[in-house]
């Protein structure tokens, strides 16, 4: 009798996560497993015992273009640290999922996140190796953060840099309508890697002037001279607008957003909570330069505008997971799929697979080469890579003027 399979989805959601899950399934299905299950928010749900039958609510092809359609995780999602096994405490919480597994008849585990659900998969792996087990683990790749290692980008980076593009050309267009010296300042999300905020530039070209600055963490920042560029650009045009990472940090290492008086709470995995970056630095060039400013911070709309997704990214995350699951069932485990850029013009791109600890634990960052001399924007190199990843749309199933959508109530 043919094995199970069982799925689950980590991390911060994306628009085109949903697009993996279904290449993860449908694969599953033409290969013959049994079932497949989903874990309802990771595996700090399967802990629970809290899992679903994908079989009994993705029953036809229309559940399916529906499912690639529609933001955020449908099994919902989770930010949980899995211990090390090699301590007693830890190899209990091992042994428990493994006897959950074991329950559903599982022999194909596949998890789609970014760099924290890419160390869960190494672990699960190595836990098997450890104990004889042959149950497969295959991490999928996704994040609009787009900093896992050895992929050329990952599956949802598109679609949020698509995004980015979009709402930057429109608030360029609005902050210049009253003709008075005005700096607006656009948080977008990005802790270590700028990714992301460098997808800004894409606002420029014949119809749009384009930001004024873009500020990335990978350079160091320094609040005066910032107010002084800002100055200087003043002079020249009133209406500046400037894209910042909310996780730009001084030269001493602490978060620009660190000298607000927000609170910045931890995660599972020891990470911040980011914000207020574009706050602080609009109240401190209002201040210096008694002009007048405001900030806005695109935070989760980044991940979820389903209406702007990238139809590349909505097809290549689908491959990866239907990549994922071929691999699996033809005996790979502890690896990543990862996607390989061919050509850009015409965009080509294919699978590959690697080891997770090529990956887990690890961040790419933005190549310094690809930012401008003066670190104010980004270089044609840049912009090279990006433009094919934003490409044509698949637009929603709208229903009465609205994207339809598909969701399970429990998750």
């Amino acid at each position: 009798m043919a094995k199970n399979a069982i799925v689950g989805q980590s991390g911060g959601p994306t628009s085109v996560i949903n697009a993996s899950l279904a290449g993860v399934y449908e694969s599953c299905c033409h290969r013959g497993a049994g079932k497949v299950y989903g874990m309802l928010h990771g595996v700090a749900g399967l802990l629970e015992r809290r899992v679903c039958v994908l079989n009994d609510s993705l029953k036809s092809a229309l559940d399916i273009e529906l499912l690639k359609r529609t933001p955020s995780s449908y099994l919902g999602s989770c930010r949980y640290k899995l211990p090390d096994w090699h301590t007693p405490e830890g190899e209990a919480v091992y042994r428990q999922l493994f006897e959950i597994l074991q329950e559903l008849d599982i022999g194909y585990f596949f998890y789609i996140g970014g760099n924290d659900s890419m160390d869960t998969i190494g672990k699960l792996a190595d836990y098997g190796a450890h104990v004889g087990s042959d149950i497969r683990f295959m991490g999928v790749p996704k994040t609009i953060d787009n900093d896992l290692m050895v992929t050329d980008h990952t599956p949802g980076y598109g679609s949020a840099a698509k995004y980015i593009g979009v709402v930057m050309k429109e608030i360029i267009r609005d902050a210049t309508v009253y003709g008075v010296n005005y700096v607006t300042i656009v948080e977008i999300m990005g802790r270590n890697a700028g990714w992301l905020t460098a997808a800004a530039a894409l606002a420029k070209a014949e119809d749009c002037e384009g930001v004024d600055m873009i500020c990335l963490p990978e350079i160091p920042f320094n609040v005066d001279h910032f107010v002084e560029k800002v100055y200087q650009m003043q002079k020249k045009k009133p209406s500046i607008v400037i894209a910042v990472s909310e996780g730009v940090k001084l030269e001493d290492g602490r978060y620009v957003c660190e000298l607000s008086d927000d609170v910045h709470a931890v995660d599972a995995f020891g990470h911040k909570t980011l914000t207020g970056t574009a706050r602080f630095l609009a109240n401190t060039v209002a201040r210096r330069l008694d002009t007048k400013t405001r900030c806005l911070e695109l935070s989760t709309l980044q991940r979820c505008a389903g209406h702007l997704a990238s139809r590349t990214d909505i097809t290549e995350a689908y491959q990866v997971g239907g990549a994922a699951a071929k691999a699996a069932f033809e005996g790979h485990t502890g690896e990543m799929v990862a996607l390989d850029r061919i050509s850009n013009s015409p965009y080509q791109c294919g699978t590959s697979l690697h080891p997770i600890s090529e990956v887990a634990n690890l961040e790419k960052k933005v190549p310094l080469e690809w930012i401008n001399e003066t670190h104010t924007g980004m270089t044609e190199d840049f912009l090279a890579y990006v433009v094919p990843l934003v490409q044509a749309e698949l637009t929603p199933i709208y229903v009465e003027g609205l994207p339809r959508h598909i969701y399970l109530p429990e998750a």
